[in-house]
């Protein structure tokens, strides 16, 4: 009996991820799109010039309740940067820990992540048709379980100050929404459940090995 519980519990335990991992709210609607596009213009990240709202509208508009990946590729300072709070220069890492520190528990909390990080470690290959090459430092993707999220993420006030952060640490980025035509590393999806069964399976034997001695 209590070997049937723990592979109870396993499953349970997977239920409640998915619950949190996708979104089950399906794709937004007409009324919701214009909602937070009305918030998102009252926002700084709506009025500082920085956001194609109306690119961010028509990404609203297609929603299809599927998850996606946002590519930023970012360029950090070179040097220290004043701190939006205190106006003391500080490396721009650290500056940007004061945007992260905020945005990634939201992030998390709505079922998104990081799905990749990587610094740049070398000169650019195979590049042409570009007037301008940046020193890009790294690139970022980032899983989101909707693009409701994405909107309640951008709209929330919290972030208006944390943005500053940002700003200051970023001389230069571009990003846009992706969706993965091959990925090969695994999804929590399947690694989590992988592991929860491999978590019952040695329990099970662990209970049953002291049910034996």
């Amino acid at each position: 009996m209590e070997t049937f519980v723990v592979w109870i519990v396993a499953l349970a335990a997977y239920v409640l991820f998915l619950g949190w991992y996708v979104n089950w709210r399906g794709p937004l609607r007409p009324a919701e799109v214009d909602a937070f596009m009305g918030r998102l213009a009252e926002t700084d990240a709506g009025d500082n010039g920085r956001n194609e709202l109306e690119t961010m509208r028509q990404f609203l508009t297609a929603d299809d309740g599927r998850e996606f990946f946002m590519l930023n590729v970012v360029r950090m300072a070179s040097h220290d940067v004043p701190d939006p709070v205190t106006g003391q220069p500080r490396p721009p890492r650290e500056v940007m820990a004061g945007y992260t520190r905020m945005f990634m528990p939201a992030l998390f909390a709505r079922g998104g992540h990081p799905a990749l990080a990587a610094r740049k470690i070398g000169g650019f290959f195979d590049t042409w048709g570009m007037d301008d090459s940046p020193e890009w430092s790294f690139i970022g993707y980032m899983r989101y379980r909707s693009r409701r999220d994405l909107a309640i993420l951008v709209c929330d006030p919290r972030f208006s100050g944390a943005h500053d952060f940002k700003y200051a640490a970023m001389p230069q980025t571009f990003n846009f929404p992706t969706r993965p035509m091959i990925l090969l590393l695994a999804s929590p999806k399947v690694w989590v459940a992988l592991a929860l069964a491999l978590a019952a399976a040695l329990t099970q034997v662990a209970l049953l090995l002291a049910k034996g001695s």
